[in-house]
């Protein structure tokens, strides 16, 4: 089990303490309950273009940055479909500054029309870079459009297309800032050489007086069943072909999750995994392959994916995929081989934890899950999953009328 104290201020900011005395650092994660699917199309992206204007300027703070590294710290953040996350890094002796900084930004950011500006040049040229210009880089583009219709899962976080980003106006900012920063959507995590009462001391002082924001129901749009497999052909100039084959799954707190999770281990995850054995040590059409699900809090994805050799073609290599895959949902799982992913997965928490700041962000991820001891019950559950609810689960979740598959194929000029 994570030690951890949890308390709630009455603006709503919940907050956990995790201490541990062994350490002289501290970790400071704030995490927002909003992501990509908080979005309306033609105003994608805001969730990732928000964590960007953060980084900015606060009515207390000119640059975000250079006021946390005077005192040894260091941050980053990222964001996902369901969350923002933003974290520090720094000596336990100066935690107070982490609280300065961050409650600075939740109550009063500085979106100026500069501000906005600069970072829209720094969204779009990443979207171009990583997404646009880059072998292979647009195939969450393609395969979330494909796989969902009317879920904001549809679009990566990046944003749908860059237009999107192009067009915001500065009450589209300030909007989505008002709708979402506030200590009620939030959920704050302080770890490493501090106390808890320290931690309610200081956040009772920077966080206690941010009035709580109105938070609107969101009602983000059920993705319908799928009754029919979905297929789509790219080409692209890119050295080999790539096979993404997505199946709908359950959400993270559903039934089915944590059988689809193993049922992606056992199939494709590491050097010893089915898929690998199979179709690239053993087979001639895949140069790489690999299972994973997506974790989302919404039903998500698992996902098989590989590349090719060269002059393969990825529909060729489906063949080969659905042959082994359709081996194992007829043989079901071996209870060595379930053993064996578990053990592995027990292998990488254990690893995980020994890292302050994965303690920290899972403390966080679960509280926003429901709460925190959801990280070791799940575990337990997983634990005693057998291989028949494994059977059963692939059997249901891996059917021809809920893949999605999209073929990568290489241009040739």
């Amino acid at each position: 089990m994570l030690p951890y104290q949890r308390f709630f201020l009455e603006n709503g900011l919940e907050v956990i303490v995790h201490e541990d005395s062994s350490s002289k650092m501290a970790v400071f994660n704030l995490l927002y309950k909003v992501g990509s699917k908080n979005e309306v199309p033609g105003k994608t992206g805001l969730a990732h273009f928000f964590e960007h204007l953060m980084f900015g300027s606060s009515k207390n703070v000119p640059v975000f940055d250079r006021e946390l590294e005077r005192v040894g710290g260091s941050c980053n953040a990222f964001t996902s479909p369901d969350i923002t996350n933003y974290y520090m890094s720094l000596p336990a002796a100066n935690l107070e500054t982490a609280f300065w900084l961050e409650s600075d930004r939740m109550l009063q950011l500085t979106l100026s029309e500069k501000t906005i500006e600069t970072q829209r040049k720094v969204v779009i040229e990443e979207y171009k870079q990583r997404y646009l210009n880059q072998p292979y880089g647009d195939i969450w583009h393609h395969l979330r459009d494909l796989a969902y219709r009317t879920h904001p899962y549809r679009w990566p976080t990046i944003g749908e297309k860059l237009a999107d980003i192009e067009g915001y106006s500065q009450d589209d900012v300030w909007d989505f800032y008002q709708k979402n920063y506030g200590p009620n959507n939030a959920i704050l995590v302080v770890g490493g050489a501090v106390n808890t009462e320290q931690v309610k001391i200081l956040a009772e002082k920077w966080f206690g007086p941010i009035p709580p924001i109105q938070i609107h129901a969101r009602s983000v749009l059920k993705e319908p069943t799928q009754e029919s497999k979905r297929e789509k052909e790219v080409f692209y100039p890119v050295p080999t072909a790539a096979l993404y084959k997505a199946y709908k799954m359950p959400g993270k707190n559903e039934p089915g999750y944590l059988q689809a999770d193993l049922i992606s281990d056992v199939l494709g995850f590491g050097k010893s995994s089915i898929l690998e054995q199979r179709l690239v040590k053993s087979g001639k059409l895949f140069a790489s392959v690999g299972a994973y699900v997506l974790g989302s809090i919404d039903p998500g994805l698992l996902v098989f994916s590989g590349k090719m050799e060269s002059g393969i073609d990825a529909r060729e290599a489906e063949k080969a995929l659905d042959e082994v895959v359709g081996e194992f949902l007829t043989k079901g799982v071996a209870g060595h081989e379930l053993e064996k992913v578990k053990n592995q997965g027990e292998a990488m928490k254990t690893y995980e934890s020994i890292q302050l700041i994965n303690r920290v962000m899972n403390l966080a991820f679960y509280a926003n899950l429901g709460h925190p001891d959801l990280y070791w019950r799940e575990y337990q559950t997983k634990s005693k999953i057998t291989a028949e609810e494994v059977k059963t689960w692939a059997d249901q979740l891996i059917r021809e009328n809920q893949a999605s598959v999209l073929y990568y194929q290489p241009k040739h000029s």
